[in-house]
């Protein structure tokens, strides 16, 4: 990520998010690939770091990396990390998640709620959202592990 993404990042992650300015997000159903749920219930007071993401994509994989990392960070936070995934074949999806070692919950559910977020069509596209539900940052593209890892702060606003 380049110094300037870094910058807005920061300071979307560090500022209240504005009226009109992202907005309020509600959380449909998530049902999770391993048979798990997450009800709408589950998101208050909870922030949450979205990554869309395909298996066949190059940056996905490096960048789920430290989705991974975040992901384990996160235990005993209000921090929520799921990925989800833009593929049509949960098999494909466990394989991958199995082959890299990942263990942060996924949804195939990515396609119906990508657009809830953002209409680009970049992978991986991060998004992050505060203990409020307030969209803070849409971040297209891979992102360095240090920046993956500030979303932590999420937990704190």
């Amino acid at each position: 990520m380049d110094k300037t993404r870094r910058l807005l990042l920061l300071q979307a992650l560090s500022t209240p998010a504005l009226a009109g300015q992202g907005g309020r997000h509600d959380w449909p159903q998530i049902e999770l690939l391993d048979g798990g749920s997450l009800a709408p219930a589950h998101w208050q007071d909870r922030a949450a770091v979205l990554v869309f993401f395909a298996t066949h994509c190059p940056f996905c994989r490096r960048h789920n990396q430290h989705v991974e990392k975040l992901h384990r960070a996160s235990q005993g936070l209000r921090l929520q990390v799921l990925g989800a995934a833009l593929d049509r074949e949960p098999a494909v999806v466990r394989s991958y998640l199995a082959k890299a070692g990942y263990s942060f919950p996924v949804t195939m559910q990515g396609p119906s709620l990508r657009p809830l977020f953002s209409p680009r069509a970049v992978m991986p596209l991060t998004v992050a959202i505060d203990r409020r539900g307030a969209v803070r940052a849409v971040v297209p593209g891979e992102m360095f592990e240090e920046d993956v890892l500030e979303l932590l702060a999420l937990a704190k606003a």
